[in-house]
């Protein structure tokens, strides 16, 4: 009942009413241009082609981020994952770049600038993966009578117009979530195609179990267990360590001045700074390994043969010992790169806060970096076994692998993330209108006149 009054109190509210129509509708098209299939292409055959990619692995979880859209050869192959890869590469260049440095600091005007770059270089990756991906269609299982018009160059050029536009196209209906509806739009578009999987997953799941005795007990077990690392990522999304800070004066105005002394806040540090992103970077350089050991120079060799072996498995021992060490690397490099523990004290020095017992300036930049290195070691820790937890799903409680990239990874993390941060947005809009939030308890303030 408490949950149907706060879905009750969400409709009355007219601006956030209607954010999240134009959210639902932005969706929808979405999904629906996942389901367009590339001209050209007969959707018939492509039966084959989309089965490969229900038992997981990495063609799996690629088809997973774009809700199917690259096993349909949809004019949404490419997703929204192009113009991740573009704000990684830009994030990544602020480091080195003075031009990108100096937007970065000129505030709203520098962000608008550092889109559109992101915005064309999405447009650069997309014109390399998309003519990628159709050249590697045969290769991935498509037959060759599923080409209508056979793999002629106004074919490749056509499509490649076409998947470019789609992704374009995917960008601007983010954006526009963002701005006109409720959460982050980008985020949303990939939760929804995680989700649009899950139901399919789950029922190839159900039928596998229940062909064995105690099929429901396992199911249940399943569930469980499933239950229990979701809430293992929602503490890993939203724990923080408060570092006291004290303010000898500060001066509120409201028609009258006021002397507050001794006001204490706090600076919240994350245990998980740097969100999916760790994950993301180690999935992209594990074929490497692979690669390597079927170089012409290696193929032949014990080494080779075993790299290619134990490599091209992303639910085998050796490829999840080698991701989880990749992941606590990257999680420290990202942290650091994403958490500027000088700039933060530079602005508590301006703004007269210091900590307790420190000194503000060098030994404040110098505390709050010990203290992320801290705990950001048994949040990459944390975040690893939660990445490899599919495998140990797959391997151990014996999971079918399409249902057990829902048990951890960069999915889980990532539809956990993005609906705690939905529900935030919202919550906000119901307490401003007095009422409970998403994520509180008690009954409805009534509102104030």
């Amino acid at each position: 009942m408490k949950f149907i009054e706060t879905l009750k109190n969400v409709w009355k509210i007219e601006e956030l009413r209607n954010r999240i129509i134009l959210t639902l509708g932005l969706l929808l098209v979405y999904r629906f241009g996942a389901q367009v299939v590339l001209p050209g292409i007969d959707a018939s055959k492509l039966a084959e082609f989309a089965g490969k990619f229900d038992g997981g692995g990495l063609g799996g979880l690629l088809n997973a981020f774009t809700g199917g859209a690259f096993a349909n050869a949809s004019v949404f192959a490419l997703g929204i994952m192009p113009y991740i890869s573009a704000s990684i590469v830009v994030q990544l260049m602020q480091i080195a770049i003075p031009y990108l440095q100096k937007l970065q600091k000129e505030g709203e005007s520098g962000r608008k600038k550092i889109n559109q770059i992101t915005r064309w270089l999405t447009i650069g990756i997309c014109l390399v993966q998309a003519p990628t991906y159709l050249i590697g269609l045969p290769a991935m299982g498509v037959p060759v009578e599923a080409f209508i018009l056979g793999q002629t160059p106004m074919f490749f050029i056509s499509s490649t117009i076409i998947l470019v536009t789609g992704c374009v196209f995917a960008m601007w209906l983010g954006e526009k979530i963002t701005d006109k509806g409720i959460g982050n739009g980008i985020s949303i578009l990939i939760l929804v195609g995680i989700i649009a999987n899950l139901p399919q997953s789950f029922a190839q799941e159900l039928a596998s179990r229940f062909e064995n005795q105690g099929g429901m007990i396992m199911i249940l077990i399943e569930l469980a267990i499933w239950f229990i690392i979701i809430l293992a990522s929602v503490m890993l999304v939203m724990a923080v360590r408060q570092i006291p800070v004290q303010y000898a004066r500060r001066t509120a105005s409201g028609g009258y001045e006021k002397n507050i002394f001794g006001a204490r806040q706090f600076i919240p540090l994350k245990l998980n700074a740097s969100g999916v992103m760790p994950i993301i970077f180690a999935q992209a350089i594990m074929f490497v390994p692979a690669l390597i050991g079927g170089a012409s120079f290696m193929k032949d060799s014990d080494v080779g043969q075993w790299m290619q072996v134990n490599f091209s498995d992303m639910f085998g021992l050796w490829y999840n010992v080698l991701f989880a060490v990749l992941i606590i690397i990257f999680t420290y490099f990202y942290t650091a790169i994403t958490v500027p523990t000088n700039k933060m004290a530079d602005d508590l020095k301006r703004s007269g806060g210091f900590i307790p017992g420190i000194k503000p300036g060098t030994d404040t930049a110098e505390l709050l970096d010990r203290i992320m290195s801290q705990i950001t070691l048994p949040g990459s820790i944390f975040l690893a076994a939660i990445a490899i937890f599919p495998a140990i799903a797959v391997k151990v409680i014996g999971i079918q692998q399409g249902w057990a990239l829902f048990y951890g990874g960069t999915s889980l993390i990532i539809l956990v993330g993005v609906a705690i941060d939905t529900m935030q947005q919202i919550n906000s809009y119901l307490l401003n209108r007095h009422y409970d939030g998403l994520m509180k308890t008690g009954k409805n303030r009534k509102a104030v006149a």
